[in-house]
């Protein structure tokens, strides 16, 4: 068996899921976003280590459907809102309106008050109306005159944005864009998947969204049993001495915050819940780097102006700092 660190105890059981429960919605989910695996896989990684997901792409590639996917997958409250500039922060979040006939004031819940919550095009609207969402993002509640009101359990944001048409759009903030667990495209389609879509559109099929797969139940257990993936010591210091080498790197200006780290861990136990693992693999790590890391950092004017991009400093750091080495037993 593969053990992750040299003397580690690890599960030597595969994560245990209700009914094979996980296998389902990720069937259902590719089922509906066709051609997609990785995207699909790390859209639910996002889900299982309850993180907020953004998916950035240009438009008609599957975007707002990948993210009706993953809220159709499950029987929770799950609210979309449309974001656009005359977008206001109590349209979000709600707001407290007098009530005449009880002679007291009421709190009327915004549709952020979901367990999924896709924000389509999210920087289209103003940054005011960004900022409602950074409170319930990090915290799980949202305070309106001076009263918090927490938002059901679990809770997902899933934010699409196209990073290509920038009139009249908003640029998302550090902070707002460190709150996301993970950052992802979907990308086009190879040629038989572009066909089969093409056909389903020309017989008239309308894309659907998947069907119901599991309850809100059932996802908080799913979630627990990802809290519980075992990480050995060895791959924490590995998360951190990539988002060190990130702080070093002479073409950073900002680089990854220990709460990026946080989210590489996280988001690595889900991925080996995913595949079937009680355990996190070096490869677990290596892979999340990217889709984690890389809108957490700021890179100097002049590497901008070189046109070099995060995921080309991440792919140099993930090449320059050594990985555990698994060893059989």
């Amino acid at each position: 068996m593969l053990i992750p660190v040299v003397g580690e105890p690890i599960s030597r059981e595969p994560a245990q899921r209700p009914d094979g429960v996980v296998w389902r919605i990720e069937e259902a989910v590719a089922g509906a976003v066709l051609g997609k695996p990785d995207a699909v896989r790390l859209a639910l990684t996002a889900l299982l280590a309850e993180g907020h997901l953004l998916i950035e792409d240009v438009p008609g590639v599957g975007k707002t459907t990948l993210a009706r996917a993953m809220a159709a997958v499950v029987e929770g409250a799950c609210r979309r809102i449309q974001f656009t500039p005359d977008l206001m922060p109590s349209d979000v979040t709600g707001l407290t309106l007098f009530d005449q006939a009880a002679g007291e004031f009421e709190f009327h819940p915004g549709p952020v008050f979901a367990n999924v919550v896709i924000a389509d095009e999210i920087n289209r609207a103003s940054a005011k109306t960004q900022s409602a969402l950074l409170e319930v993002m990090e915290e799980g509640s949202v305070t309106v005159d001076g009263i918090s009101h927490p938002v059901p359990r679990p809770f997902l944001v899933v934010a699409t944005q196209n990073p290509v048409d920038l009139d009249g759009t908003y640029r998302l903030p550090g902070a707002q864009l460190d709150r996301f667990l993970m950052r992802i495209s979907v990308g086009y389609p190879d040629e038989d998947t572009e066909v089969e879509v093409a056909r389903g559109a020309a017989a008239g099929r309308p894309v659907r969204d998947c069907p119901p797969v599991a309850d809100m139940r059932t996802l908080r257990e799913l979630i627990k049993l990802t809290g519980r993936i075992h990480v050995a010591d060895p791959l924490y210091r590995y998360a951190v001495r990539l988002a060190a080498a990130t702080r070093a790197h002479p073409q950073v200006r900002v680089g990854v915050s220990p709460r990026g780290v946080i989210a590489l861990t996280r988001a690595a136990r889900a991925y080996a819940h995913l595949a079937g693992r009680g355990y996190v693999l070096p490869e677990d790590v290596k892979a999340l780097v990217e889709p984690v890391f890389a809108h957490r950092l700021t890179l100097t004017q002049d590497a901008r102006a070189r046109e070099v991009s995060p995921t080309t400093v991440l792919r140099t750091v993930a090449e320059n700092v050594p990985a555990p080495v698994p060893v059989r037993t």
